[in-house]
Formats: structure tokens, C-alpha cells, sequence
């Protein structure tokens, strides 16, 4: 049974709407012709009509007991907006060409994480697809967009989404968002998209009008708890089970990202998160593809990504912020707020070795212990970067870090997880030193609210003792100040910076010791004293040796080596990469005592 509309063709429609909690439910035709059509009640609390005479313009709402007219909560489009009617959309008229398309093995993922409003000036789908040579040219092959679901306005995050099933009006709605993935997969791209199933946003919700959606057995930090493990919950989970398939169907997504999964509630013997991954896994079986589930977790909890036998929910990846933590802390020096955890070289080291740096310490941060050890999660569980729209945008000022470090600092940020044996994702604009602020915007219409939303904004940045006023989120100067400039790529350091990224991922693409992510082939060791981190990865008869000097001085070190032949693949210090010089001869021997200057990533390789 398909909840929302499902058009049949021929002028034909059928509708299915979950309202257990309201005694009349009509069909409210308003546009081309006005209409009332009488839904009938079947299982479950579900409400059901077909009916003929409906083309894909159509727009309708539902009228709940003969008197709130109310969008479909399981709308495809909502071409005026949250508040307005939801309009049919004819999904098999779309001409894919992708028809060869079997995606991409997670483990050879590049990722670039990318706004839609603000990549481009327009802030469209159809804007983007100019750029996909470039961004392949980079050496990306994924694109993880943050969410298009229909939100409030014509700017946002897309965390505030309140019509799951929508695609974003704003960006070109459903046949935009199409045409977007269509090309990226004949270009050999795939994409990624993020979902919220842990909250919807507060303009624009009706959906406990229609049903217990909501729970207050729990709360998010972004209001109402989802209803994943109460009464009538095996409804609400089917709600999500099947947008997920709506996207991975209608619009060929490659994979779902779970926007903070920490914040998914439920006790129950059978996890929402589980049964989420077992559809989406009998899914991959019909389409002959697979279609990865990746999740945004801070719990450093393995039952996430373990497989089922092994007790998990079988979740194929999870971004991995202890990484970026533990990079950022030692380049910035900032130990605010959730940074209080980091800072040493010991904790790159053992987030090297595990995938996660707290493995059941004591967290300064949350006052308790926290995480356990993933040593036996594979390295592709884990997916790593330097910069994301989170760790930009949630700060006041919404700074990348090409503004907090100088350009060493900055070369060495990238090959601190890029090399490593983990999936990197670059956030757009990152490979050419962007420096526009990536800010958080709003569009909202409620006074209220957008009151809320500035206060709630201040209130974050108390823990990182931040000083100032932070942008105004509803204002469109603070969306217009975060599009990115992409005429930057071929000017100054930008250009190099360019160059640096692209040399990076071919030699990861190349190396087989670097593209084959087995975390049991490599060592780290590191040196608190000159914050030195040696990597050493090696697969069959291929060994790299990545070193790092975290350290704004010159530091000194001996290296040891397995027998052999190295040769210098790449030294971030070089001239060619606006560096002061290299310090470092061509090739070096075991027991060779080697300098290297401040912020320097040299990776070595067997010859």
C-alpha cells in the first residue's frame, strides 16, 4: 500500500492518507477545477479514494473533518510553498537515461558534500550540472547533498523540512532534482542525499493533525520527538520506510544519508533504524543495485554499523566527526565546547588505528565516558573530512577553515584524511581554499519563530565562548554572503590549492596501498613532544609512509623503514605548492634523520 498520491496514468489517481486520529477525511480538489471527494476509511487508520479526471497538474488538499484544508503530508511537490496545495506529480514520464547505472562500491567513494542553494549563483539543480566536470576533474566521484525536501521559504539548510516526500520548490522541484541525477549518473557520479528522520520542522507541520506522528516521551534539541516505538508506531515507520524507497525509486538516489540518528528514539526489541535497512537491502535485491544507508552519529556506537548477525542495524557507513575533531583541535588550538575532547596527538593516532578517537574515555565535554572501540569495523564504515557543513556552519561567523589556519595548515588538513584508510568527503568549495563564510539561513514566515530561531542560534555559541553578534539568520544577505565564488578556482593560491587536491586523490587513486581501505595494513605511531603522526599502509606488494608535522615549528625525526627503495610522492612544503621549500631529499633509506618544516604532510612511497 502506498501512502500519498500514486498516479495511475490515464487521468487516474489513486490516494492514500494515514489519519487514524480524525473521523472525516475529503479529497479537496483547487486546482484546475474546484472538487470535494470523500476518502474511505480501511485498515489501520488509513484513508483511501480513486478517482478519475486528475492530471499531473493537479493540486489539491485534504480537509480534515470537514474543516482544515491541510497539504498531503506524502506530497511529491509543493509548488507554492509548505502551507499550500500539494500538487500530483506523473513520475513515469521522466526519460532516464542512467539504464546502465549500477553506482559506485562504497569503498571507492570520493565525497563532496554540497548546498544546492548556495553552489551556484541560481541556486538550482539545473545549475549544478555545468559544474560536474569540474568536480570530477577533482578526482570526486559521489555527491552528498544536504536535503531538498520541501521546507518553509526559499532558503534553508533543508533541516526544516516538513513535506519528506517533496523536492524542494526553490531548486527546480521534482524534475530539476531528476534531471540533476540523470546527468550526474551518465557522468559516472553518484549521489547521495540527506534525509531528516529524526524531527520535522515547525513551519509548515501539520502532521499531528492527522495522526500521533510525535511523541513526548522524548525530546530532539529541534523540538517534537518522531514516534518510532509508541503506540501506532509501526505506521509512522512505515511513513519513513517508504520515503526512503520513494527517493531511491522515483529519483535513482545511490544513497541515503540519516541526519543524526543520535537523536532517532526507540527502545523497541526491533529498532526503526533496522528495519529501515532490511527494506532498503530487499530494495537493492529488486533493483539489482545496491543502495546504501549511511548514518550521522555522535554515539561511537558500533551497533550502528555492524551487521545484522553481529547484533547491528546493518547501517553501511557513518560519518565520523572524531577525525575532523581531532584534526581541527591541532591545527586551530581551539578546545571550546565539543573540542574539549581533543587536541593531542594521541587522539589522531588511536582514531587512525579505530575509526573512532574515544573509545570509552572519559569525555570532558558530555562529563561522562563515552564510545567504544570500532578496531574490528572495516575502514569503509568510516567516513572522514576536514570541513562539513556542520563543523562550518555551526559556528558563529560560519568560518571554513581556510580562514582559521594558513595555507600550510590548510594543505595539511587535506592530506590528513584523504590518506588515511577511511572514505574522505570534501566540503564544496574546500579544494580551491574558499574563504565566504558558509553561515545558517532561514526563510521562515512566523515572527515568532524567527525570534526563536535568533536565540536559539546565540544560545549555541555560549559553550565555545565565542564574542560578537552572529549573522542574522533570516536575512537573504546572510544566504547571499555564503554562495560560493567558483571564479576563485583559477585565481592566486586558490588555483594551487586546486592542484594540490587533485594530485592528492590521483595518488590515492593510484596507490593500491591507499585505495584499498584495510585498516589492519596499517600502523601509526605518533610523538606528542614535536607533534609528529607517521602513517604506514601497505596492500600486497604496495607501502606507502605518510608524515605529518602538526607542529608550527621545524621538527626533526628518524624514520624506520622496511627495506627498500622510497621515493617522495608528494611534499606539501614544495614552491610548486606556494610552500616555503622542501627540506626533504627525493628518496630516503631506514634510520635517515629527516627535517620537516611547520605544517608539512610528506607522503613516501615504495619503490
Amino acid at each position: 500500500m502506498k501512502i500519498g498520491p500514486n498516479y495511475l496514468g490515464d487521468g487516474k489517481c489513486e490516494f492514500i492518507v494515514w489519519a487514524p486520529v480524525l473521523n472525516k477525511v475529503d479529497l479537496e480538489i483547487v486546482h484546475p477545477h474546484k472538487k470535494i471527494i470523500s476518502l474511505t476509511p480501511i485498515q489501520s487508520g488509513y484513508w483511501k479514494t480513486v478517482t478519475d479526471n486528475i492530471n499531473p497538474d493537479t493540486q489539491y488538499f485534504f480537509k480534515l473533518n470537514g474543516e482544515k484544508s491541510r497539504p498531503d503530508p506524502a506530497s511529491h511537490y509543493q509548488p507554492n510553498g509548505v502551507h499550500q496545495p500539494s500538487q500530483i506529480i506523473d513520475h513515469s514520464t521522466f526519460k532516464w537515461e542512467d539504464h546502465g547505472w549500477n553506482g559506485i562500491e562504497l569503498s571507492k567513494m570520493i565525497m563532496y558534500e554540497l548546498h544546492v542553494g548556495t553552489f551556484t549563483y541560481g541556486g538550482t539543480f539545473e545549475e549544478i550540472i555545468p559544474r560536474l566536470d569540474k568536480i570530477k576533474e577533482i578526482g570526486v566521484n559521489t555527491l552528498s547533498l544536504m536535503p531538498v525536501a520541501q521546507f518553509p521559504g526559499d532558503r534553508n539548510w533543508g533541516y526544516d523540512s516538513v513535506q519528506p516526500f517533496a523536492v524542494q520548490n526553490s531548486y527546480g522541484g521534482p524534475d530539476g532534482f531528476k534531471k540533476l541525477i540523470n546527468e550526474c549518473h551518465k557522468k559516472g557520479i553518484a549521489v547521495i542525499l540527506d534525509v531528516v528522520y529524526n524531527h520535522l520542522g515547525p513551519e509548515g507541520n501539520y502532521f499531528a493533525e492527522f495522526g500521533p506522528f510525535f511523541t513526548n516521551k522524548y525530546k530532539t534539541h529541534w523540538g517534537e520527538a518522531i514516534n518510532y516505538d509508541g503506540p501506532h508506531s509501526d505506521e509512522v515507520r512505515k511513513f519513513f520506510i517508504q520515503n526512503a524507497v520513494h527517493w531511491f525509486t522515483h529519483y535513482h538516489v545511490d544513497g541515503l544519508r540519516l541526519d543524526a540518528v543520535h537523536a532517532i528514539f526507540d527502545v523497541s526489541a526491533h529498532p526503526f533504524l533496522r528495519e529501515l535497512t532490511e527494506n532498503v537491502a530487499s530494495l537493492s535485491e529488486e533493483l539489482n543495485k545496491k543502495c546504501y544507508i549511511i548514518a550521522e552519529s555522535n554515539l561511537n556506537d558500533t551497533k550502528i554499523i555492524k551487521p545484522y548477525e553481529s547484533g547491528g542495524y546493518g547501517i553501511d557507513s557513518q560519518w565520523c566527526d572524531d577525525l575532523h575533531h581531532c584534526i581541527h583541535t591541532l591545527l586551530t588550538g581551539e578546545t571550546k565546547g565539543y573540542y574539549a575532547d581533543y587536541g593531542d596527538v594521541k587522539d589522531i593516532v588511536r582514531c587512525y588505528r579505530d575509526g573512532y578517537s574515544l573509545t570509552g574515555q572519559y569525555s570532558k565535554f558530555r562529563k561522562r565516558q563515552h564510545g567504544v572501540s570500532a578496531i574490528d569495523q572495516p575502514g569503509e564504515k568510516f567516513i572522514v573530512s576536514s570541513q562539513t557543513h556542520d563543523q562550518v556552519g555551526n559556528r558563529m561567523l560560519g568560518e571554513r577553515l581556510s580562514v582559521l589556519v594558513n595555507f600550510e595548515a590548510l594543505k595539511l588538513a587535506a592530506a590528513a584524511y584523504i590518506f588515511p584508510p577511511f572514505i574522505p568527503m570534501l566540503f564544496m568549495g574546500e579544494e580551491y581554499a574558499e574563504n565566504t563564510p558558509f553561515l545558517y539561513f532561514v526563510s521562515h514566515n512566523d515572527h515568532d519563530l524567527i525570534e526563536a530561531v535568533r536565540k536559539g542560534r546565540k544560545d549555541e555559541f555560549q559553550s565555545f565562548n565565542w564574542e560578537g553578534e552572529p549573522p542574522d539568520p533570516q536575512s537573504i544577505d546572510t544566504f547571499l554572503k555564503s554562495k560560493l565564488n567558483w571564479e576563485k578556482r583559477s585565481q592566486s593560491y586558490h588555483k594551487i590549492m586546486l592542484e594540490y587536491y587533485k594530485n592528492l586523490l590521483r595518488l590515492r587513486g593510484e596507490i593500491p596501498a591507499l585505495y584499498y581501505l584495510k585498516k589492519e595494513n596499517a600502523d601509526v605511531s605518533g610523538f606528542e613532544e614535536n607533534k609528529v603522526v607517521l602513517l604506514h599502509r601497505w596492500y600486497e606488494k604496495s607501502e606507502i609512509l605518510l608524515i605529518m608535522n602538526l607542529s608550527q615549528n621545524i621538527s626533526k625525526i628518524i624514520v624506520e623503514l622496511s627495506l627498500g627503495k622510497w621515493k617522495k610522492g608528494l611534499d606539501s612544503s614544495e614552491e610548486k605548492w606556494n610552500g616555503p621549500g622542501s627540506l626533504i631529499a627525493d628518496h630516503i633509506n631506514t634510520g635517515d634523520e629527516i627535517s620537516l618544516s611547520p605544517y608539512t604532510s610528506v607522503l613516501f612511497v615504495r619503490e
